[in-house]
């Protein structure tokens, strides 16, 4: 199951005289992560180098800055990937020490700067929710509310006139298993309706 963390997580190491300073934090997309960028550039003018790399959404990137191709952006795609990681953003901000590491050190150099700077993170995992929205005779009611307060989930709205409208959301795996329960325990006579997109934000 895909996790985001929760806040930003810092980590510097310092490899040969070159200074690598890492951050990794929640972002919602590339435009977003492109402004992180530019304010990153302004804090650090004497940076050799801001190397980054992004999955959010669908979004992803891996910038190496000037750096050899591949030895940065690629490296911290990676160690996001491997952990499984959603809807965050990685930097590094190098300060070039003088000495070239290499292409194999500058990816072990980017790497282990993500790496090391999300052993601090607070990860938690990413629910995907669907919105479900229904309408029931008054006599249902309550047996509505209750089916809805057992599936653990979220109550949006209720709308009362010929019949009771019902807008909720729970956990997409939950779904399925709630609508056919309460199709048995509605005997027929629970209406399922089409949720407009903004309900499901």
């Amino acid at each position: 199951m895909p996790q985001t963390i929760t806040t930003a997580v810092h980590h510097e190491l310092i490899i040969k005289k070159s200074r690598f300073i890492a951050c990794v934090q929640p972002m919602a997309d590339r435009a977003s992560a492109q402004k992180v960028v530019a304010e990153l550039w302004a804090q650090h003018p004497g940076a050799a180098h801001v190397c980054w790399a992004l999955l959010a959404g669908g979004q992803s990137a891996a910038v190496d800055d000037g750096e050899p191709s591949g030895t940065a952006g690629r490296p911290m795609l990676d160690v996001l990937r491997h952990q499984d990681l959603e809807g965050v953003q990685a930097t590094v901000v190098r300060y070039f020490g003088g000495v070239k590491l290499g292409a194999g050190g500058l990816v072990r150099a980017y790497t282990d700067s993500v790496a090391q700077a999300l052993l601090g993170a607070e990860k938690v995992a990413i629910v995907k929710l669907r919105a479900l929205r229904c309408a029931v005779p008054y006599a249902l009611e309550g047996l509505m509310r209750r089916e809805i307060e057992l599936a653990g989930a979220r109550l949006d709205q209720v709308q009362h006139a010929d019949l009771v409208q019902f807008d909720f959301s729970l956990q997409d795996s939950a779904a399925v298993a709630l609508m056919a329960r309460l199709a048995e325990t509605g005997g027929g006579r629970i209406v399922w309706l089409d949720v407009p997109d903004e309900i499901g934000e």
